[in-house]
């Protein structure tokens, strides 16, 4: 169906530069705190890989003439102040966002493999490219739990918070 392979890229390529976005945030924290460089290096390392990740789905839009979704530059705003907010409260905050987040991205693409497998044999270049994506994901939600992000007390809302606005952006960005 081609709806819902133009829904799965305008979703993706809204989420990858959404999670650039959400590292922006937390890296002009972390400079401006000039708090923890090897925390501010692991970020970094994490956006140079959704950069990658942002390469392939704008080149996919392109390519298949999908207009990306119209809410752009609110998920910019909204993905740059998480970060900055995050990292603001501090590295257990910062980490938890990356995690939360990852959590939801993991399930948003094990979705779309699952339907890829299923209905969408000639899709082999997207299912390759989802596949590596969500591996990359899973190891960005892990480092973020070797950093220290906890979901105890407090956190516990900001996970659900964070979890929410994604799973909602998510919905958003398929049709609009």
């Amino acid at each position: 169906m081609k709806n819902k392979i133009e829904e799965m890229i305008r979703v993706d390529h809204a989420g990858e530069r959404g999670a650039i976005k959400i590292y922006d945030g937390q890296l002009l924290a972390l400079q401006f705190l000039k708090g923890d460089p090897d925390l501010e290096k692991k970020v970094a390392e994490m956006k140079e890989h959704e950069k990658e990740h942002l390469k392939y789905f704008e080149q996919q839009l392109a390519d298949r003439k999908i207009r990306p979704t119209l809410f752009l530059p609110l998920w910019d705003f909204l993905g740059t102040a998480l970060g900055f907010g995050t990292a603001v409260l501090g590295k257990k905050a910062a980490m938890l966002c990356t995690a939360s987040v990852e959590e939801v991205i993991d399930k948003h693409y094990l979705e779309q493999i699952d339907y890829l497998n299923k209905n969408e044999k000639k899709e082999k270049d997207l299912l390759a490219k989802v596949k590596k994506f969500r591996q990359d994901e899973l190891d960005h939600r892990d480092i973020a739990y070797e950093e220290g992000a906890s979901k105890e007390g407090a956190y516990g809302l900001l996970d659900v918070i964070i979890k929410t606005g994604s799973k909602v952006a998510i919905e958003i960005s398929k049709k609009i």
